[in-house]
């Protein structure tokens, strides 16, 4: 009865740990985007676009500072300021624009404090393709 009730135990740990492990590690929230295949930079001024996805979908930099776009993704994206199809919210994000699988650009300098809307302009109604700058 013993080494049965041990038996349970065992297999009820394992599938545990089965699960978690196929859940993985990533945690989702509002400052790092979703957690479906796109990991954010290490540095703390760029949006990596990966797997159709924008990261983090929300970021704050500092007064005169410039934002950096990476597209990690296969396919080309165009990024510009909201809303769409006039770019006007935050004109230095335009700067950054087209961007070809493995090319990054660099905004202009983001000087005013406020929040800027950003969007593919390709995909403009792409909700994982979208992202909120606060300038502070």
């Amino acid at each position: 009865m013993q080494k049965q009730a041990m038996w349970m135990v065992g297999i009820g740990l394992a599938c545990g740990l089965a699960m978690a492990a196929a859940c993985g590690s990533d945690s989702s929230s509002a400052t790092t985007g979703p957690s479906t295949g796109c990991t954010p930079s290490s540095n703390a001024n760029t949006l990596v676009i990966q797997n159709n996805i924008i990261c983090p979908q929300t970021i704050t930099v500092s007064r005169g500072s410039q934002l950096t776009i990476l597209n990690s993704d296969s396919r080309t994206h165009e990024m510009d300021s909201d809303p769409h199809p006039e770019h006007t919210d935050c004109p230095e994000l335009n700067q950054i624009g087209f961007l070809n699988p493995g090319q990054s650009r660099i905004s202009g300098n983001l000087n005013t404090a406020r929040k800027c809307g950003m969007h593919d302009h390709s995909s403009p109604d792409t909700a994982s393709l979208k992202a909120t700058i606060t300038i502070q």
